[in-house]
């Protein structure tokens, strides 16, 4: 009889030329590994960087269940196309986005407090963006949850892909101001890489940091993975070189 070994974590991300961006997502791939020893964590990348995400779930998908987790922030082409694309064979699976979830308007928060925030800035939410519009809603839903956390308004602006683009959210932010005011943006972002450096050239005056490294985000991944491993486990099957061991 052939038990069904327990599901490897695939953390897969869109891939950065950035070393310090490299290095803010691989931490959430450490802290997930340090928080669920017993699982096999590896990584994979649907762009810029390898391994790439269809050779990663091939290889994983021989040897046990395969659970791909996004390490994006919402949904859109990545996600749809390329996720679905990986895991569309049995034993393999994909848990939803990061975003959205409190944890991630927790972690903005936060970021916003220790860049200074004070009570006469405007606050500026700055996303990737995303022509899907389930992309929108999710960043919608995150900008509202730390409007609320924060209690007062919060405004949004994208790096691409819908509008208002980050510099005239952040124009117009500053039409808002009350004297000795200042335009800080909260970076819903991951890392560091090209998007964050369009935001620093976007003409706020305070840019919070990103949100990684911070522990909290390889638990969302953790929930992620754990929404859908049975899911996986349920189709796989041990390959032909594995059925006699």
């Amino acid at each position: 009889m052939t038990t069904t070994p327990a599901p490897v974590l695939v953390g897969c991300s869109h891939g950065t030329d950035s070393h310090a961006g490299r290095a803010a997502i691989a931490s959430i791939l450490v802290d997930m590994a340090d928080l669920r020893p017993d699982l096999d964590v590896r990584e994979a990348f649907v762009d810029v960087q390898q391994p790439e995400l269809p050779d990663v779930v091939a290889g994983a998908v021989v040897d046990a269940p395969t659970v791909v987790v996004p390490l994006l922030l919402s949904t859109g082409f990545h996600v749809k196309t390329d996720v679905a694309e990986a895991v569309d064979r049995p034993g393999a699976a994909a848990g939803r986005p990061m975003g959205p979830d409190p944890r991630l308007v927790e972690i903005l928060a936060d970021r916003l407090v220790a860049a200074g925030l004070r009570d006469d800035d405007a606050v500026v939410v700055a996303a990737a963006g995303s022509s899907d519009p389930e992309a929108a809603t999710a960043v919608r839903e995150v900008v509202a949850g730390l409007a609320e956390r924060l209690g007062r308004p919060v405004t949004v602006g994208y790096g691409a892909g819908a509008h208002p683009r980050v510099p005239v959210a952040i124009a117009d932010a500053r039409t808002t101001l009350a004297p000795g005011g200042r335009v800080v943006v909260a970076s819903y972002l991951l890392a560091p890489g090209f998007f964050l450096d369009r935001v620093h050239e976007a003409g706020a005056d305070v840019v919070a940091a990103p949100l990684a490294p911070d522990v909290r985000l390889a638990q969302i991944a953790l929930d992620r993975f754990d929404e859908v491993s049975a899911q996986a486990s349920a189709t796989w099957a041990p390959s032909a070189s594995h059925a006699g061991a």
